[in-house]
């Protein structure tokens, strides 16, 4: 990015650069959420749900392409060791050690909420000091809004199959 362009920013580059390091740290963690659980997921509509979390998976790592390039455009530097990806993150990584369908969508959606909640942060630090990641943020807030409504109507499915199977064997 060019000079000007970072010096008609009216706020605090530094700490833009810190969030969307963290932002990216994340997204790398949950595009591996994402991927390994999808591999590694079984139960009831696994069909189903697995190419869609790969999807969601591609997406996470589209949204790291987008952070990353606006890392290098405000002049930032993007974290460049994977290690320090759990400790820029405040969304946890939870590893797949139990791969029933639910609980891996349980853990997605925990994710997603996290998510949210990063990107309404930064889009609301740049709302009208930064039209540039404003927009990024608000188009990977979307992203992640219609992943969260994804995974809660995969549970709700889910789980109104256990019912209606309940019923049948009464």
């Amino acid at each position: 990015m060019g000079k000007q362009a970072v010096n008609i920013l009216s706020l605090d580059v530094p700490k833009l650069i810190d969030m969307l390091n963290a932002a990216l740290a994340e997204e790398w963690l949950a595009y591996y959420q994402y991927w390994i659980g999808a591999r590694l997921m079984e139960g009831p509509m696994r069909s189903e749900v697995e190419p869609e979390l790969l999807v969601h998976a591609n997406q996470e790592l589209g949204h790291a392409v987008l952070v990353v390039s606006r890392i290098i455009q405000l002049g930032g530097t993007p974290v460049l060791d994977p290690a320090e990806w759990p400790k820029l993150s405040r969304c946890s990584y939870d590893a797949p050690t139990d791969p029933y369908v639910e609980v891996i969508l349980e853990q997605n959606l925990k994710g997603e909420r996290c998510a949210i909640q990063r990107y309404k942060e930064i889009a609301d630090f740049t709302s009208g000091a930064d039209h540039t990641t404003h927009a990024m943020a608000t188009t990977i807030l979307n992203e992640e809004l219609e992943h969260e409504n994804d995974i809660e109507d995969w549970l709700t499915d889910i789980r109104r199959m256990k019912e209606e199977f309940k019923k049948m064997r009464l």
